[in-house]
């Protein structure tokens, strides 16, 4: 078996949660409560009841993510209407990044709590991620660096338009 080693990652692993100091409120509802703020926050749809968002620190360009205005953890303690418009929300995001980044295929998914991963552990949001063949490769890994063609404010740009159309 071999081994591929990522000393860094430790630090994060092992670091507390990642909680809003007090008084503040988290990432997602913070870009939730300013609407006029969209563009800077990368908000590309805002729903009834979700939002979708780019990913900041993307996996690749096109990543975006869904989430409630509403702050809940876990699935569990959402409301049925907000799962309902949040997985619609996530078929339409699938079928917008298939079209313009052509992908060919989608990753979809929820890190629910930290230990599962979430960045934002308190605040439930879906991960919908385009994929393409061969788009993995070991410079994540090695140099800590990943390969973005695009700028976040073109991806802005390009997201926000089809899902108007779409």
């Amino acid at each position: 078996m071999d081994y591929l080693w990522s000393p860094w990652r430790y630090q994060y692993v092992t670091s507390g949660p990642q909680e809003p100091a007090a008084g503040e409120s988290c990432l997602f509802c913070r870009i939730a409560e300013h609407p006029g703020t969209d563009r800077e926050n990368y908000v590309v749809q805002r729903a009834e009841r979700n939002f979708i968002v780019l990913n900041r620190y993307p996996y690749a360009s096109g990543h975006l993510m869904i989430a409630p205005y509403e702050h809940v953890a876990t699935l569990e303690d959402a409301r049925t209407e907000t799962l309902e418009e949040l997985i619609l929300l996530a078929r339409r995001a699938e079928a917008v990044v298939r079209r313009i980044y052509r992908a060919r295929g989608v990753n979809l998914g929820f890190n629910i709590g930290q230990c599962a991963g979430a960045g934002v552990a308190g605040h439930i949001h879906m991960h919908v991620l385009p994929r393409w063949h061969g788009d993995t490769s070991f410079i994540t890994t090695t140099a800590e660096t990943r390969v973005l063609p695009e700028d976040l404010d073109s991806t802005w740009e390009k997201l926000t338009a089809a899902l108007r159309e779409a």
